[in-house]
């Protein structure tokens, strides 16, 4: 006796049996725009990340210079592997009293230490300067 309801494993006689298979093919399709969108969104989490990175590195570098520590080396310590190795910090003991940092770094293309983007990312920082009495 057959089920009201049909054979779920045996097409009708109206359903074409060349549609199995059709989800994988579908995602296959789909496949490279998924991976693209996945690796943009990586690489803007890169670029915000290397924002944050010059900032931070910009405002170390200020408050050691604030203190007359070393500035660059500050600079330097809070930055890691590739980061530190493309860094380039500037202090400026200014005449008013007040130290200004800046930090550049290049922009990774994917992950850091393969190649960078052709624009750098700036992070810029001032302290007041310690010590001095009026």
């Amino acid at each position: 006796m057959r089920a009201p309801w049909g054979d779920a494993r045996r097409p009708g006689p109206g359903a074409r049996a060349g549609d199995r298979g059709q989800v994988a093919v579908e995602f296959v399709g789909m496949l490279p725009l998924i991976l693209l969108t996945l690796v943009l969104l990586w690489q803007c989490v890169l670029i915000g990340y290397t924002f944050t990175l010059a900032g931070n590195a910009a405002d170390q570098a200020a408050r050691a210079g604030a203190v007359g520590d070393d500035c660059h080396a500050a600079a330097l310590r809070h930055l890691e592997g590739a980061w530190a190795a493309s860094a380039d910090a500037q202090c400026d003991p200014g005449a008013d009293g007040m130290v200004r940092a800046k930090v550049t770094l290049h922009v990774p293309v994917l992950f850091p230490g393969a190649a960078s983007f052709p624009f750098d990312v700036t992070g810029e920082a001032g302290a007041v300067r310690e010590g001095e009495r009026r």
